[in-house]
Formats: C-alpha cells, structure tokens, sequence
C-alpha cells in the first residue's frame, strides 16, 4: 500500500520548496498531484464570466480553465522539488466543478483540461488521475453522460498508460449533503465494469473518498466490499458528517466519539486486502495550524496513515512469521483467538501474572515471559495489551526481537461479553 500525502494547503507551488520539504522531512515517500491547485472550482464555475484582470492579481500565469496547455508549466517548479527530495507522485486528482455546480456546457473545456492532465500523468511517470464525474440534470441520463465524457478520455489514457479512477458525490439538498452520483456501492461497480468493456481494456477503476461517505451517512464497510477490487485509491479525510471538511483523522470527535466511521472502514478495506493508494488529504487542519507547527503536524500526518495501514495488512504482519506468540492473557488475547487463531495459531501466550502460568486459556497454554527466550528462529510476539511500550521495553530489557503490537479495536467483530477482573 502507497501512503501519499495530497499538497494541498501545504504546498505553494510558486514557492514549492519549504512545503515539500516539510512532506519528505515527516516520511512521506510519495505526494500526489492536485491539479485543482492550478485551476479552482470557482475558477471553473465562472468559466465565460470572468475577464483575466479580474483573477488574483499576484498569479503568475493565465487562467488555466482558459488554456490548459499551462497546466505543466504551472507545476514544473513543483514537480523539480519534489524530485530533488525524492518524493514519487503515483497519483493526481483532477480539476472538477463545484458539487453544487448547475452548468452543463463546460464539458468541451472540462475534456480539454482532463486530456491536459492525462498527457501531463503521462510526462510524470504518474499512473492514476482521479476524475469526478460530471453534473447531469438528471440521473436518467447521467450515465450516458459520463460513460460518453471517460470513453473519450479513454484514448489519451491509453497512450499515457494512465488508469483513470471515478469518485463518490455527494450534493447539497436543502442545506443538507445526499448521495449522488457513484455513492451507491453497486451502482458504482456497475459504471467501473461497463467502462471497462467498452474500452476493452482494464483502463478505469475507483477513488473512494471517506469524507463522502462520511456526509452521506453510509456504511463505509458494505459501499468498499460492494465495490471490491476495483479500489485503486481512499482518500482519507475526517469531518464532522454535515459539512465538507478536510481534517486530519480522528480529530473530529463529540463527547470524545468520532464523527467519522472509522470501524467499518477499516473492517471493509481489510476485507479486501486493500493494496492500493491511500491519500491523506488534510488542508483544513494544515491551515489552522501556525507554520512554526507544521513539521511536527506532518510527523502526526504521517505516523497516523501509518496507523490506517497497518490496521488494514493486519493479516500481511501475521503471515510475516513461521509462528506466533502472543503476550497477555486477557480480553485482547481471547478476542485475538477468535478472529484468527484457526488461521494464525499461536504457540502459547505470555503473562506476568504467575498465578495463571501454567493454565488453559482458551485453548493456549499460558507460559512465563522467560519462555519468550527459547522461541524458534522467526517467531513473532504480538502484544496483546493496551500497555504496549512498557511491555515493548520490558521484552527489549530481554534482548527480545520481532515484537509486534496487536489491537482489536477493528475485528471484524466485536466481543462484548468481558472476561472477569481483566
């Protein structure tokens, strides 16, 4: 899996240099291109109504919605910064409307700019572009309407060797975010096989945007399986569910409970066995942070798309060793047990209590942490317990390796009968 951080509000890309080293400097090994940087929403929404004097005074080209061959100058300075700091950039998201955008007589300048951006993925070595479907007045004929637009796209992408990916809308109803296009789980798989087969080639797959589903109140877990394989990307993104927002995860809590569903996300893209691109799209809270912060905000950004990648490969981190051990004897370690133990066997478990050493726990014999020293050669110890750095530290004080940290906040189920005094 491709951890990405998305430059927005991160990166000025007049001045790309401190932004992007702020990126490499946290970890980061991979950005992606948000080409909406260069051509705004409004800019695209005024398109025919705006003179060039009345754009911002202090831009440095002309109005990329007018001519999108600037699209690559635009960025050049950007992309020579990312290079110097060894950043890949596997994937760009596209310019697009406004979600409440009524215009229906810009697709001829949105095929330009979408063309621009597939030739420009294609200088770059960049191997997805994420582009939003278009606004139809009706969904009777908002299938034809896309599948004729992504067919056309078809060809440049194509020759670029570029995979375009569709995304889940949302649109405002009455102050309130609906579902619209490609939010239903089936609906959009249906879109994703049937570009496909009229390409015929393998040439479109799916973004799956978490904020979306988010404002769209859906089970994140049944809308990812629904979808399968055909997810190539999820753009990480936490708000409040009723208003658009681009937080970093977990940030956006009530009575110190998420607004985001985390749980099924997660649950869904393990399922899965989600490999693709995970992009961690935060401008909002980048902005409300002073600069002075930012480096240490990007190292929270990063350890935290850490996070989401290895609650996803859990089972990649168990077939990683020949056998397993774990260490605690409690709930973690029951609910560990009937989530995998059939698949994932350990060979016992660990406990500092020793008034159980020696017992039947579940089926495991509990041993003393002193067992720990005559394992087999690549053996794992998973750590079954909320204390994971004061266990961490006692296991290394033992000269001790391949430890590993267990967690059962996300199993694909939940065990709510507790065991007793634990």
């Amino acid at each position: 899996m491709d951890i990405i951080c998305s430059p927005a509000g991160i990166v000025n890309p007049f001045r790309p240099g401190q932004g992007v080293m702020d990126i490499a400097n946290a970890g980061f090994k991979n950005v992606s291109f948000d080409l909406d940087m260069c051509c705004s929403s409004y800019e695209l929404e005024h398109f025919g109504k705006l003179s060039e004097e009345e754009d911002t005074a202090d831009r440095l080209f002309r109005l990329i919605s007018r001519y999108p061959s600037e699209i690559g100058p635009f960025f050049e300075k950007m992309l020579t910064v990312c290079i110097q700091n060894h950043l890949q950039i596997p994937i760009a998201r596209a310019p697009y409307l406004p979600r409440d955008t009524k215009r229906t007589d810009l697709r001829g300048q949105m095929f330009a700019i979408h063309e621009e951006c597939i030739r420009m993925c294609g200088r770059t070595g960049c191997h997805y572009l994420v582009v939003r479907p278009l606004y139809a007045r009706t969904c009777e004929v908002s299938w034809e309407v896309n599948r004729e637009y992504y067919l056309r796209l078809a060809k440049a992408a194509r020759e670029e060797d570029v995979t375009i990916l569709l995304e889940n809308q949302c649109r405002s109803m009455n102050g309130h975010m609906v579902r619209s296009v490609c939010s239903d789980g089936e609906e959009a798989a249906h879109w994703i096989d049937e570009l496909n087969r009229d390409a015929d080639e393998e040439r479109f797959g799916f973004c799956m945007d978490v904020g979306v589903c988010s404002l769209c109140g859906q089970d994140m877990r049944e809308f990812a399986t629904a979808l399968g394989d055909r997810i190539r990307a999820v753009v990480l993104r936490d708000c409040d569910g009723q208003h658009e927002g681009a937080l970093l995860p977990f940030t956006c809590t009530c009575f110190g409970q998420p607004q985001t569903d985390w749980l099924n996300l997660i649950r869904g893209l393990r399922e899965l066995g989600f490999d693709g691109q995970m992009i961690l799209y935060i401008p909002d809270t980048i902005n409300a942070f002073s600069p002075l912060l930012r480096p240490q905000l990007m190292t929270l950004a990063r350890t935290t798309a850490e996070y989401f990648k290895w609650q996803i490969e859990i089972e990649n981190l168990l077939k990683k060793y020949k056998s397993i051990v774990l260490f605690g004897a409690g709930n973690m370690c029951r609910n560990y047990l009937k989530c995998y133990g059939e698949k994932y066997p350990p060979l016992f478990t660990c406990d500092n209590n020793q008034k159980i050493w020696g017992t039947d726990f579940f089926g495991i014999e509990v041993k003393p942490p002193e067992a720990l020293k005559s394992l087999p050669e690549g053996c794992g110890i998973f750590i079954c317990n909320i204390y994971y750095r004061e266990i961490e530290r006692q296991l290394r004080d033992m000269g001790i390796e391949n430890i590993e940290f267990f967690n059962d906040e996300y199993m694909p189920s939940f065990y709510f009968d507790r065991l007793k005094g634990v």
